[in-house]
């Protein structure tokens, strides 16, 4: 089983009850990584603070991707390569796109640009 890196637009769906059940399988397996700047995300949303508390514990339990220096320059090499294609990308999201690429996994999120960066990249999105 490949791992799973799970975008924020999924996350937030899932939280809301309303999430793929894959999450669930791929916490159970153990195989669900999290983007940094997805932990960012997450946190920065209008939350109580025992919700802060729950999710910040719940996140601290995920492997995180690794993001060293090369993590950066891969994502600066994918947003210029999809430019050179006609694709603009933010940096959030070729550096949750890169996670993806690094793990050899997939990507589960809800936003669009994600398929897109699929066809013209090595990016696996279910």
């Amino acid at each position: 089983m490949s791992a799973l890196v799970v975008d924020t637009s999924s996350w937030v769906s899932y939280f809301a009850s309303a999430g793929p059940s894959v999450i669930d399988d791929a916490l159970a397996e153990g195989r669900v990584f999290l983007p940094p700047l997805v932990a960012a995300e997450l946190v920065s949303g209008r939350l109580t603070s025992r919700q802060r508390t729950e999710l910040e514990s719940f996140l601290a339990d995920l492997p995180l991707c690794t993001t060293d220096f090369d993590h950066w320059l891969r994502v600066g090499s994918l947003r210029a390569q999809l430019f050179s294609v006609g694709l603009s990308v933010s940096t959030p999201d070729a550096h949750i796109a890169q996670c993806a690429l690094d793990l050899h996994g997939e990507l589960l999120s809800e936003d669009g640009i994600f398929s897109k960066v699929a066809k013209k990249s090595a990016l696996q999105v279910l």
